[in-house]
């Protein structure tokens, strides 16, 4: 796991000063890479990398790498988990290696088959190539997103980088704030990709590719867009044979992210995925612990998961280690945790603290079990979902029904702490509006208080879609179209996202077992199958040893914190009478939170 950095001339010509710049954004990102770091200079490139050393440990792994004949060079973040089959291949076809690594591998993969090799890929990763014959950049990043990568386009050439404020710390371009990136946060928490919180800095799309020549880009391609795994005809399959199928391709995908030449640790909480995960990798023979956080504030409560994590630990006989996270320690930890932040986000804290204890166990590797909940469709919500959608149809097409409705769902919203309800009457008869009621933060007519109303208008343009920054998309039922709204919004934008900024901020390399293309496809034909509870008990009874029975039929309790309590403190309070939506006691504690984070990080990025 690494940061990368990189400009592009429109000339060929690089200023003298460019590589500074490009150091100034390695050195953002030291902490994503503090084993090696380096920067590049070629006949119009700089590339710049930070190294965060897991496979072949020995310096000869350090980037940028190039090609013998010198023609090709890259930087590389992430894991490619199939590499020795890969490298096997190559070796059959004459090609010689001077490391063990994955990287080596991706770049004579890419120097034989260019951007063909994508779909074999199997990992998680942001590179870019450059082309000295060609005089071309390529950069690329994996189908689900899990690893971030950044471009803009300046005055003289193309800049990216792992992290939105390493572009910043450049200093090539003065940031002016992208209205739809604020929109965006406000409504769903995140800023939902490709836009960032900076006009002109943009997300590669997961799944994409990009060619630059002379400094300019097209538009991104597409080569693959996971979308299309729950939009394909479902296969009728005996729970004998769903259960074997899923045993195999879940043990397969463990396996493959255990692969590391440093150890390796779990995220363990009290839920079916961590525990499933810790259950597989001791049956294949790994030595791992599992890391649990806990919090004062819940203990005794259903919220605690140390007890139950504790439970699983001794099920399978790792060792364990639980870390307890104090309201004193959340408050001196703020600045850190808003610094690290690399786009506003309501999410993360948890994360935060996990990989600090992670970090502080001497481990350089977890493994989290992020996303099993959008594949074996695990969320609670998710069963209620079509029910929902069916009525909110019904109601948009009575004639009438939204005006009649419009008093009682307003009274309700300002009386009893649930603001969303005013957007009932507007996002109903879709499921993309029900899904968007579901996790959305606050409402499009709540933006102008946040914003002012012409900024508000502006994002809300500038972002498109309706519900906003949405496109609609087939899907085989409901319930695969809430799995593949989540997996394609909420996964990718916030969970995702957030688990590789609060990990890189301890130069830690987290993994997601659950969160692959291989295992994604490998349920492609009937993973409907997984709804009504299904998806989580074939994952459960995948170990040969399966998860205890009482922690299968546990009620969920989330991977949670008591930030209620906490934003109460004294150094955290705000007058909020001046704002109403965000003024009451019984007022989400997210809403106040996002506030909280935007005002911080504007605050951040003009020091």
């Amino acid at each position: 796991m690494c940061g990368i950095a990189g400009y592009v001339s429109t000339t060929g010509f690089v200023d003298a000063s460019i590589p500074e710049a490009v150091q100034r954004m390695t050195d953002r990102m030291r902490l994503r890479g503090p084993d090696a770091q380096a920067v590049t200079a070629g006949a119009g490139f700089v590339f710049g990398h930070r190294r965060l050393a897991i496979l072949d440990l020995d310096a000869r792994s350090n980037q940028p790498m190039v090609t013998g004949d010198g023609r090709y060079s890259i930087v590389f973040n992430g894991e490619i988990y199939n590499y020795r089959e890969l490298q096997k291949e190559l070796k059959a076809d004459g090609i010689q290696f001077k490391t063990t690594s994955d990287t080596e591998v991706l770049l004579r993969l890419f120097a034989r088959e260019g951007e063909r090799m994508l779909p074999r890929l199997r990992g998680m990763f942001a590179f870019a190539i450059w082309d000295a014959h060609l005089r071309e950049l390529f950069i690329a990043r994996d189908p689900y997103g899990i690893k971030p990568l950044y471009y803009k386009t300046i005055d003289s050439g193309f800049i990216f980088a792992s992290q939105v404020k390493a572009l910043l710390a450049s200093q090539l371009f003065s940031p002016i704030y992208e209205t739809a990136g604020v929109a965006g946060f406000y409504l769903w928490g995140c800023v939902p990709e490709p836009w960032t919180l900076y006009r002109g800095v943009f997300a590669l799309p997961s799944g994409s590719w990009l060619r630059v020549k002379d400094g300019r880009h097209e538009a991104p391609t597409c080569w693959e867009d996971i979308r299309s795994n729950w939009q394909q005809k479902q296969a009728d399959h005996s729970v004998q044979d769903l259960q074997e199928h899923v045993r195999q391709s879940v043990t397969d995908s463990v396996r493959a992210h255990l692969i590391s030449d440093v150890p390796v640790s779990i995220f363990l909480s009290a839920g079916i995925d961590s525990g499933t995960i810790a259950g597989l990798a001791t049956q294949l023979g790994a030595k791992v612990e599992g890391i649990t956080i806990g919090f004062d504030e819940l203990s005794a409560s259903p919220e605690d998961e140390v007890p139950v994590a504790a439970e699983i630990a001794a099920h399978y006989g790792i060792p364990h280690s639980i870390r307890r996270i104090t309201r004193a320690e959340f408050e001196q930890d703020i600045p850190h945790i808003l610094d690290a932040m690399d786009q506003p986000s309501i999410d993360g804290v948890n994360t935060w603290f996990a990989s600090k204890a992670a970090s502080e166990r001497g481990y350089k590797v977890v493994l989290s079990g992020v996303g099993g909940d959008e594949l074996f469709y695990g969320y609670s919500w998710m069963k209620q979902f079509p029910r929902n959608v069916m009525l909110s149809r019904t109601m948009g097409i009575v004639p009438g029904m939204r005006a009649l409705l419009k008093a009682p769902f307003n009274y309700l919203a300002n009386n009893y702490a649930h603001p969303k309800l005013k957007g009932v009457m507007e996002f109903m008869g879709s499921v993309e509006a029900a899904y968007f009621l579901k996790r959305s933060l606050f409402l499009p007519p709540e933006l102008p208080i946040l914003m002012g109303i012409e900024r508000a208008l502006e994002g809300l343009e500038r972002l498109g879609g309706s519900p906003p920054a949405m496109v609609k998309a087939d899907f085989v039922n409901t319930e695969a179209g809430a799995c593949m709204m989540d997996s394609t919004l909420y996964l990718r934008n916030q969970l995702l996202r957030d688990s590789d900024w609060t990990s890189m901020q301890f130069s830690l390399e987290l993994r997601t077992p659950l969160v692959d293309t291989t295992l994604l496809s490998a349920f492609k034909d009937f993973n409907t199958s997984f709804a009504g509870g299904t998806g989580k008990r074939l994952l459960a009874n995948s170990p040969i040893n399966p998860l205890p029975q009482r922690i299968i039929n546990r009620p969920k309790s989330g991977f949670g914190i008591p930030m209620t309590k906490w934003l109460a403190a004294a150094t955290l309070r705000r007058d909020w009478t001046k704002m109403p939506i965000l003024a009451g006691p019984k007022v989400p504690w997210t809403r106040r939170w996002a506030k909280l984070v935007m005002e911080s990080f504007i605050e951040i990025e003009k020091d």
